[in-house]
């Protein structure tokens, strides 16, 4: 075992918040870098694949990156399974699966 096999792992959480909204079945997650230095970090580990497969291998994620406020938002069609009212999982309106984007583990 290394030093470097005892660092904590970093999580989008340490750098980060994001707010979730939706649209019929797709969720829509904003990824907000709490200090704007952050965002390279944030744009070169969120990419739109690594995003589908924290989500179970999501299809059709797409990515839009908006440097200048900064903030990435990502689009997961038919993530929501029938939209607000007629999906079953814990949270239609997709605020626990903001959280879930939270927990993603990412590389400096």
């Amino acid at each position: 075992m290394t030093p470097g096999d005892l660092m904590p792992q970093l999580l989008v959480d340490d750098l980060a918040d994001v707010r979730a909204g939706d649209k019929g079945d797709t969720l829509i997650l904003a990824v907000l870098p709490r200090v704007a230095a952050d965002y390279p970090v944030l744009e070169r580990a969120l990419t739109a694949a690594a995003v589908g497969r924290h989500f179970g291998g999501a299809d059709d994620v797409t990515r839009t990156a908006l440097p200048h406020l900064p903030a990435l938002v990502f689009r997961l069609p038919t993530l929501l399974r029938g939209g607000v009212t007629g999906y079953l999982g814990l949270d239609g309106h997709g605020k626990t699966l903001g959280y879930h984007l939270l927990m993603l583990p990412i590389a400096t």
